[in-house]
């Protein structure tokens, strides 16, 4: 990623100013990472912000939304279950996620999970269509 000019967020945030608005957005590790010494880490990523800033998680993982909610994250993107790809591996994937795909909550922060434009194991989707989000982030209205 860093030798096409993408920088990921390993554990850590940056600030993001717009025509005035601030954002914080922040990424973690995956979950899987853990057993490598990699996981994630929201003390690290999170710790000494301006609480008053909105703040976007990026976290592979929907099942990490608790962990988020639990550190006032306002908004999670996620990817990771391709939607469940097929029956019964939707019905598994909406068990096991808060939010298996699309936008959901789970207390106070929003989660949106994408269905990515891959596949996991075989190259075959029924009811879980892939797609590429572009999601557009507005101040709220005053008042």
């Amino acid at each position: 990623m860093r030798d096409v000019g993408v920088r990921p967020l390993v554990n850590e945030r940056v600030e993001i100013l717009h025509n005035g608005a601030h954002l914080d957005l922040a990424g973690v590790e995956d979950l899987a990472g853990a057993e490598y010494g990699r996981g994630p880490d929201l003390g690290k990523a999170l710790g000494g912000r301006d609480l008053s800033r909105p703040v976007v998680l990026l976290a592979h993982q929907p099942v990490f939304a608790d962990e988020a909610a639990r550190h006032g994250v306002d908004l999670q993107l996620s990817g990771h279950t391709h939607g469940g790809q097929m029956f019964p591996l939707t019905a598994i994937t909406e068990l096991v996620n808060p939010v298996g795909s699309g936008l959901g909550r789970v207390d106070d922060t929003q989660v949106y999970v994408t269905n990515g434009a891959g596949f996991f194991g075989p190259p075959v989707r029924v009811g879980a269509p892939a797609d590429i989000t572009l999601l557009e982030l507005r101040s709220p209205l005053p008042g």
